[in-house]
């Protein structure tokens, strides 16, 4: 698992840049409009950073309130509170994880860890810890941490984290430096073996993936 950067605020205009690099879906695409205007005035507001545009996005009221001091449209605003909750991934729970053997999820959970950023947080205070605490081998928990930092990757399912791990790609970092071609064809190949997944994952998907695991550290 790679180190975390600095705990530094992320501000506007990264959020902006992310924005304008990623390939949006179509429903997306509006927020490009006149992009550069809007945030400029997200900051006259008083809004510095992606955490406190997250807390003046985080209802109804705080975001009409927003748009009524901006003077940024509501719809707007209400599309991209929704792209910034996608930036954003939610913890997937080790449940879902549904080819670990029992017995493991089973440790896991007596010790309270049901969930992949539960794990991470575990694992950061360091792995010899838990190998103790759970009983478990190196091998098995490097394996699970593996996994649990690929789904800090946007779109990353724990399903598809399987696959990614099978394909030789053990971390959000090593999904970032991917070819995306490469990674397209070893995922297929992997799941194809295993069956971790029902159906296909395009090449456009798969781009997307190796642009936004450049981004697991934002919060």
């Amino acid at each position: 698992m790679e180190r975390e950067p600095d705990d530094q605020p992320i501000g506007l205009d990264d959020l902006r840049a992310r924005i304008e690099e990623t390939d949006l879906i179509p429903s997306q695409e509006p927020l490009l409009e006149d992009i550069t205007t809007r945030f400029a005035q997200l900051v006259t507001s008083g809004v510095g950073s992606v955490s406190e545009l997250r807390s003046r996005l985080r209802n109804p009221k705080s975001l009409a309130a927003l748009a009524e001091t901006s003077g940024v449209e509501p719809d707007y605003l209400v599309l991209l509170k929704r792209v910034l909750g996608g930036f954003v991934p939610k913890p997937r729970p080790i449940k879902d994880f549904d080819w670990l053997d029992s017995m493991i999820a089973s440790r896991l959970k007596d010790a309270g860890i049901t969930n992949t950023h539960q794990f991470i947080e575990a694992a950061r205070r360091g792995i010899e810890e838990l190998e103790q605490d759970l009983d478990l081998d190196h091998g098995t928990l490097a394996g699970i941490a593996a996994l649990c930092d690929l789904c800090r990757v946007q779109w990353v399912s724990p399903k598809f984290a399987g696959a990614l791990l099978a394909a030789g790609y053990p971390s959000a970092e090593a999904v970032a430096a991917a070819d995306p071609d490469e990674l397209h064809a070893a995922t297929a190949r992997a799941n194809e073996l295993s069956g971790f997944y029902k159906g296909t994952v395009g090449r456009r998907d798969v781009g997307r993936l190796v642009h936004t695991a450049g981004y697991v550290h934002w919060k």
